[in-house]
């Protein structure tokens, strides 16, 4: 089997069995699960095999026409780019997607809806494998909406809940106000390119000898950004996915590792020089990361809902690739990217055993989860290494990637260009922007992760004396997914000097400088988290250390800084004041015209049946009458004259 057919296989295997399940699930409900698990493991296989043969060598491009467009030079094709960035991504993917199917077969044994749930888990890594190979805009477009329908489903789940349906609408509605300034960016991008093909657009912008530059370089960044701020969910189309954590635990951590959420970052680093193009857009992009570090982390250092902590967590963690990007530096983004995706993971399955075992359902409140140190070893010692490398701490993973990020951001600023791999500039403003958000983020980061490891696992004294229900113990499976996840948050780290090599080349080494500082803030947040906490146990008064650690910014924190009520300000309140005026103008001024054109007819007619009588003297006697009329009538004419 050659590379390019080994390609093709990765992302359509999935789909098949998306297929094959839905058309057969509920007659044979015997055979989803194998149809679940195998297909992506083959997939996983593949794309091993595909990474392996390309070991981040030239590029391999393969294009066949898929559908005109009208215009000669900009056709639609199934075209495929595979080069180290796309071959490493796809792999984290398959296993990411591999390890969330086989932990579903124990999470959801028993669920009526499994078959539906495995189908659109399989549908939505096919279209995540189909966005990391594509190198054609259109296919890429597909793909990116194919995951946006899958998680619109899968959020809503469990639909016979008010909170899942309304979770489901919103991330769909918030992602969908990104996508349309997205579509209309990739249009005027193709149009000023003359090409649909992302590698023929990024070889002109790139070449110094070709002469090309984008008609309109800041309006084409600012309308891709906005698909990716709703995709990425950065500031301000965020608010969507705390709220997406109503879907089962290992819907989220698909979502959140390594498919829907990474979408937006990959495609900003794969059409980097696009963005480059507009020091503007890079700014923007670099106070977009910012807010989205900093106060992404304030929120989830407020949350008492583990899985909504978990969610924050993630969007601080894209604003950090999202900075590094800004800093035209997507080794960093990408090397952060596939970290996340694997500790990410571990997280959200460690989360999901906890919440099972701690019997507290959909809730998965920290107030609320009693002695899971003992009841759920496992999951323990997943969650304390997830946290410590999602705290950065030296040698696990989190460590490495975030270290890389906020050394280019530091690059950036200085206007130093070590360690970068291509002729790319960023503004220096930009550079500092992610370096002070980057280094405040990364104590915030320790501090809730510290907290929720101690609500998680140490209980408060005033708990001793709650009656808590058990819940039930974690499956084989699951337990097996956990430790298989926890080799790379711990190892992964490691390969920062074998990356470059199937990237652009440069240095994803740590240096001294950032490096302390990035440390020594992490260990300051969760000093301070565990002295914050110690008090609190110790003084039997509360059992929280947020409210010590953020003041009067605590409830704000907790209600996502209002942005919310901000959106429902600013845009649900005019569009139903708009809906109820039209609404009005509808049934009071055109129904009326309606009705009253309707309604004439018929009231002449009524007239006219008045004068039908059928009495035949009263017929005789309106003719006599008129007969008379016209005769005066005529008279008096002839008078005048």
């Amino acid at each position: 089997m050659n590379t390019t057919t080994a390609a093709v296989l990765v992302p359509l295997l999935p789909a098949l069995a998306a297929a094959v399940i839905l058309l057969t699930g509920r007659r044979a409900p015997g055979f989803v699960q194998p149809l679940a698990v195998l297909p992506t493991l083959a997939a996983l296989a593949l794309a091993v095999l595909v990474a392996v043969r390309q070991r981040g060598e030239e590029p391999l491009l393969a294009a066949t026409e898929l559908a005109p467009t009208g215009n000669e030079t900009l056709p639609i094709e199934l075209a495929l780019r595979l080069d180290g960035f796309a071959v490493l991504v796809a792999v984290l993917v398959a296993v990411v997607a591999g390890c969330v199917q086989l932990y579903s077969t124990g999470y959801l044994r028993g669920d009526a809806r499994y078959p539906s749930y495995a189908a659109l888990v399989s549908l939505f890594t096919s279209a995540m494998l189909l966005v990391v190979y594509t190198d054609d805009l259109v296919v890429l477009l597909v793909g990116w909406e194919v995951m946006g329908v899958c998680s619109y489903f899968l959020v809503g789940h469990y639909w016979e809940t008010a909170t899942a349906r309304s979770a489901s609408l919103k991330a769909f509605l918030v992602t969908k106000l990104g996508d349309v300034p997205f579509l209309i960016g990739i249009l005027a991008l193709a149009s000023d390119a003359g090409s649909f093909r992302i590698s023929e657009i990024v070889a002109r912008l790139s070449s110094s000898l070709s002469g090309f530059e984008l008609a309109h370089p800041t309006l084409v960044a600012l309308l891709l950004l906005a698909g990716v701020a709703g995709k990425s969910a950065q500031v301000p189309l965020h608010t969507w996915l705390p709220d997406a954590m109503a879907g089962p635990t290992p819907v989220s951590a698909l979502i959140h590792a390594a498919t829907m959420v990474a979408a937006g970052v990959y495609f900003v680093a794969r059409l980097l020089p696009v963005f480059a193009a507009s020091a503007a857009a890079l700014v923007v992009l670099a106070v977009m990361a910012a807010l989205t570090m900093v106060g992404s982390a304030l929120a989830a250092l407020a949350q008492d809902d583990i899985k909504r902590v978990l969610a924050y967590s993630t969007i601080g963690q894209l604003g950090f690739m999202a900075g590094a990007l800004a800093v035209v530096d997507r080794e960093a983004a990408v090397f952060h990217l596939m970290t996340h995706g694997a500790f990410k993971a571990l997280l959200f399955l460690a989360a999901g055993v906890l919440i099972q075992t701690a019997g507290t359902g959909s809730l998965a409140a920290l107030s609320r989860m009693r002695d899971l140190r003992r009841r759920a070893p496992d999951a323990f010692w997943a969650m304390t290494i997830g946290l410590l490398a999602l705290a950065a701490l030296p040698p696990f993973a989190g460590f490495f990637s975030k270290e890389a990020v906020i050394g280019a951001a530091e690059h950036a600023a200085l206007d130093d260009a070590h360690g970068a791999s291509s002729s790319l500039a960023a503004p220096a403003a930009a550079g500092w922007v992610v370096l002070v958000a980057g280094l405040a983020t990364a104590l915030l980061t320790a501090a809730y992760a510290a907290r929720l490891w101690l609500l998680a696992f140490h209980d408060p004294v005033r708990a001793r004396t709650e009656s808590v229900p058990p819940g039930e113990r974690a499956s084989a499976a699951m337990t097996g997914v956990l430790w298989l996840l926890m080799l790379p948050s711990l190892l992964l780290g490691l390969a920062y000097g074998e990356l470059p090599k199937w990237f652009d080349g440069g240095s994803l080494a740590p240096t001294l400088t950032t490096s302390v500082l990035a440390t020594g803030a992490a260990v300051l947040g969760g000093t301070a988290a565990y002295a914050a906490w110690r008090r609190a146990y110790e003084s039997a008064q509360a059992e929280d250390p947020a409210p010590a650690l953020l003041g009067p910014l605590r409830p704000h924190a907790e209600a996502g800084f209002h942005a919310d009520a901000l959106y429902a300000a600013a845009v649900v309140r005019p569009v139903r004041a708009a809906a109820g005026l039209v609404r009005f103008l509808d049934r009071a001024v055109i129904d009326t015209y309606v009705r009253g054109a309707a309604g004439a007819p018929g009231l002449l007619g009524t007239l006219a049946r008045r004068a039908q009588t059928g009495n035949v003297q009263t017929y005789l006697s309106a003719l006599v009458a008129g007969a008379l009329v016209l005769g005066v009538a005529a008279v008096l004419v002839a008078v005048g004259d």
